[in-house]
């Protein structure tokens, strides 16, 4: 009788869903919290994003798993900023863009909120997914309603619980787009 061998843990994986490497699957760690978006909310996303991304300088803020940057890198974007505060996302995210043979990202590892307050270039796409139930979103919308970390036009996507209320936003954010998928409200503004 032949024993079965035991099964190893398959690590977490993300697909990307559309251009360059499209069908690409890429690891993810586990670590608390950490939830890709989702291929339905990113196919959405991409498709309100698609004559915007190509050529844009993007920011994947509480980049965790990487997805929104990766897909925005694969789209055609000039270049994507990773900032996570948790190394092993930060460096899972090197792997990966080891393995994608690219140049066109930099990962930072620190606090969103530390980044924020220390960068001076600004960004034409901001992909905001922080973990759910941790209440950065009000901090990073004041940083960002300063106004230096957005380039003219830019575009601000923002994804949270679906019960969240976000009692300010700046006047010149301008909602664009909004859907639910399950517990996810995700919206696109657009920065006048």
């Amino acid at each position: 009788m032949t024993r079965a061998k035991p099964k190893q843990k398959q690590s977490n994986q993300l697909r990307i869903i559309g251009g360059e490497w499209r069908g690409r699957k890429l690891a993810f760690p586990d670590l608390p919290g950490l939830r890709p978006t989702s291929d339905r909310v990113r196919e959405t996303l991409f498709n309100w994003l698609q004559f915007d991304v190509m050529g844009a300088k993007c920011l994947d803020l509480f980049a965790g798993s990487g997805a929104l940057g990766l897909e925005a890198l694969s789209r055609g974007a000039a270049l994507v900023t990773f900032v996570d505060a948790q190394r092993e996302s930060i460096a899972q995210l090197k792997l990966n863009l080891q393995a994608l043979k690219t140049d066109k990202a930099r990962c930072i590892e620190a606090d969103a909120i530390k980044f924020l307050e220390r960068q001076q270039d600004p960004f034409d796409i901001i992909f905001l997914d922080p973990p759910f139930q941790m209440e950065f979103l009000p901090k990073v919308v004041q940083l960002l309603a300063s106004g230096k970390l957005l380039k003219s036009g830019a575009l601000i996507y923002l994804e949270m619980e679906k019960n969240l209320v976000l009692d300010e936003l700046p006047d010149h954010w301008l909602l664009s787009r909004e859907k639910t998928a399950g517990q996810v409200r995700y919206m696109l503004f657009n920065i006048e």
